[in-house]
């Protein structure tokens, strides 16, 4: 593992150049996003009971028609479910699992995309084998579903994991040295005049351990290879 110098940040001499500047929030407390995303999930699973229920005609908001309320229980229901998943995704990039095991790896950074099962699925499978609806009304509710599915499924799945190995490997090399990240950047730099940068209106700094939790998992190639960084990720 390569050794290297130590920088730190130091503040731009002109106002502008420091004003698109701003320091990390801390990264939080991971148990406490994982207690979060659970309720979510819990509240999310009961919308889905309401909306069968809505189905099986067991509650009925009279105000608005059958297909409104049923439409909009699924709603909430996703909404619960892709802010239980970005939670517990955060949790996981504070707080990240060993990947030793594959199997678990996936499935602990992916229980968003379970729940999301869970709290649409059962809901499709029992309209479908319902034989007494209304067609009409069947056809509506399956379709919503559907779509919430997917757009829950895109939403919840982790296209960005890390893991206890790789973080432990980045803490290592870089420490508590000052990291830069841009607003929509998908990697860490280690210097902030790095070219890939030259765009960015605005950069955040903090320490690697702050970049990871922002979702910035990676180190850049260039800033990797210009400090001789080995043993730490880098972008594809």
């Amino acid at each position: 593992m390569a050794e290297r110098k130590k920088k730190t940040y130091v503040a731009a001499d002109n106002t502008a150049a420091v004003s698109n500047r701003k320091e990390a929030k801390p990264t939080g407390n991971a148990g406490g996003y994982r207690i979060g995303a659970v309720l979510c999930w819990v509240a999310a699973f009961a919308l889905q009971v309401c909306a069968l229920f809505v189905f099986l005609g067991k509650i009925d908001l009279r105000f608005v028609s059958q297909i409104v309320q049923l439409v909009g229980f699924l709603v909430l229901d996703l909404i619960l479910v892709i802010v239980g998943a970005q939670l517990w995704k955060k949790a996981n990039h504070i707080d990240p699992v060993s990947e030793k095991n594959k199997t678990k790896f996936w499935l602990w950074n992916n229980m968003g995309l379970i729940a999301m099962a869970l709290c649409f699925f059962p809901f499709v499978v029992l309209v479908l084998i319902n034989k007494d609806a209304d067609k009409k009304t069947k056809t509506i509710a399956v379709v919503a579903a559907v779509i919430c599915m997917l757009i829950g499924g895109v939403s919840s799945y982790d296209w960005n994991p890390v893991s206890l190995e790789q973080k432990e490997a980045a803490v290592d090399v870089l420490g508590d040295e000052t990291v830069y990240w841009s607003t929509f950047g998908k990697v860490y730099h280690t210097h902030d005049d790095c070219s890939h940068l030259n765009q960015s209106e605005q950069l955040t700094y903090g320490t690697v351990e702050q970049a990871i939790a922002a979702n910035r998992v990676r180190l850049c190639k260039t800033c990797a290879s210009r400090d001789a960084i080995t043993g730490v990720a880098t972008e594809d």
